[in-house]
């Protein structure tokens, strides 16, 4: 399993590197939506189903990550992984609610998940409704509304 894991990371990695400075941009435009959630929006989840797709306040895609075991607690997307992969981050103080839960990370910050998978947006999603990363190397997926 765990040579399946780097095996579908150095994938993500190759093909998503040349996207560094792009999950740099991303972070920082993620950055007001991640704080905005500490002051009075907290009260709404954290992300939205738009025509079946769950999304972010932005209205930027998230997906789930195969490796990353439901209910875990845990991300096993670390390294040049979050780079292309910037994790929904929850504030510190976020808690559950409904379908919602907050994992910490190896590096001591809080991510949002959902049905306890942890959420992700992708790098090469330039707008809101993009759905680049669906399926990509056939372990990320969007999050469908069943």
């Amino acid at each position: 399993m765990k040579i399946l894991v780097a095996s579908l990371l150095a994938g993500t990695l190759a093909l998503g590197l040349g996207a560094r400075a792009d999950a740099s941009a991303h972070a920082q435009k993620a950055a007001p939506h991640a704080h905005d959630h500490g002051h009075a929006k907290h009260a709404t989840e954290p992300a939205v189903f738009v025509k079946g797709t769950l999304v972010d306040h932005h209205g930027m895609t998230l997906y789930t990550f195969d490796p990353d075991v439901a209910e875990s607690g845990k991300s096993v997307c670390n390294d040049g992984c979050i780079a292309a992969w910037p994790a929904l981050v929850a504030p510190k103080d976020a808690k559950k609610t409904g379908d919602f839960s907050v994992i910490t990370r190896d590096d001591g910050s809080h991510q949002w998940a959902w049905k306890g998978k942890p959420l992700y947006l992708w790098v090469q999603d330039k707008k809101a409704g993009d759905v680049t990363g669906d399926n990509f190397n056939k372990v990320w997926h969007i999050v469908k509304q069943h």
